[in-house]
């Protein structure tokens, strides 16, 4: 018999509520750039939170165009390497992998999560642009480069290249294999990001704080904290959709349309007095990103071209007039 297969029903972000299989967030759809190829995503580390003086670039807003306090969120980008490159080719079951080329003489820290020189060789000329439909880069980042990171181990993530015609996007796959990837090379001040990334993780919870389910009455004495009943008598099983006590926290979650308000080198420009809590000093380059973010100080955070902004405020560069660097300690 055929299989039967359909895509699941419902948002990841309601159920199935289990860790995350990886630290380090992956994406699942990237957009469609413009007429040049583009790298589209990049990885960075959060620092934490502080807040500007900015003029307020939402022309819906209230106070457009005047100044106004925002949060923001710092991140700590230092430049990705690039490993390898991998071309796929669509298929009925969707992408397959059709060849992959390593670079030599990557960075020795590599070699705690895979064996560079087994894998070193090939060219990227081998791979025929009308023969392939997709072509990503096999970057990692670079943990031992940021001082608050206690692991020394790089992450591996795959980043498409969109934009432009194939043949183009095989020219600067070439160009970047075995190099860098710096932050400004991705994005610019005023542009669009998704952002996503792993919250902080809670352990094991009950049904109260997990799903935000009603406590009973006080009258009921023996289980006011549980979600009761858990369902008919048949069939004899409780449901998945029972709201029973589990993991909570530690899941794969992504923060849509997030303007990025600044790019810099110097992270004394950002860090407060006393260094983030938790953090420390940012020593590499950094960005600054209007509001929240997932995920606690030192996640590696995957960003990457806004998936779902076809329209809206297009900016130059937001008019920064004052980053905060007051303590955070609380002291």
């Amino acid at each position: 018999m055929p299989k039967k297969h359909h895509p699941k029903r419902g948002s990841h972000g309601f159920s199935p509520r289990k860790r995350a299989a990886h630290t380090l967030a992956r994406f699942s759809a990237w957009p469609d750039d413009g007429p040049e190829p583009v790298v589209q995503g990049f990885s960075g580390f959060k620092a934490g939170m502080t807040h500007v003086m900015m003029v307020d670039y939402r022309p819906a807003s209230t106070t457009a165009g005047q100044e106004v306090r925002e949060a923001v969120t710092v991140l700590e980008v230092p430049p990705l390497g690039v490993a390898g490159v991998r071309a796929y080719k669509d298929t009925a079951y969707g992408l397959k992998a059709d060849g992959e080329v390593w670079a030599s003489g990557l960075d020795k820290e590599l070699s705690r999560r895979l064996n560079i020189q087994a894998k070193a060789g090939g060219n990227v000329d081998q791979f025929e642009p009308d023969e392939i439909d997709e072509l990503r880069l096999i970057t990692y980042n670079r943990p031992h480069r940021v001082r608050s990171i206690p692991s020394k181990t790089p992450q591996i993530m795959e980043i498409r290249i969109g934009g432009g015609d194939m043949a183009g996007r095989l020219e600067l796959a070439k160009e970047k294999l075995g190099g860098d990837i710096t932050i400004d090379e991705f994005t610019q001040p005023g542009q669009m990001l998704d952002v996503a990334g792993v919250t902080k993780g809670k352990g094991n919870q009950g049904s109260v704080k997990r799903w935000g389910v009603k406590l009973q009455s006080h009258k009921n004495s023996k289980n006011r904290r549980d979600a009761s009943p858990l369902g008919p008598f048949q069939p004899r099983f409780i449901r998945s959709t029972v709201p029973m006590p589990g993991q909570t926290g530690y899941h794969q979650r992504t923060e849509y349309n997030k303007r990025v308000l600044k790019l810099g080198d110097d992270g004394a420009e950002v860090t407060p007095a006393g260094g983030f809590v938790r953090y420390g000093e940012v020593t590499s380059p950094y960005m600054l990103i209007h509001g929240t973010v997932p995920g606690p100080s030192k996640r590696a955070l995957s960003m990457r071209h806004a998936l779902r902004y076809a329209a809206g405020v297009e900016i130059e560069e937001p008019q920064i007039t004052y980053i905060s660097t007051a303590s955070k300690q609380g002291a």
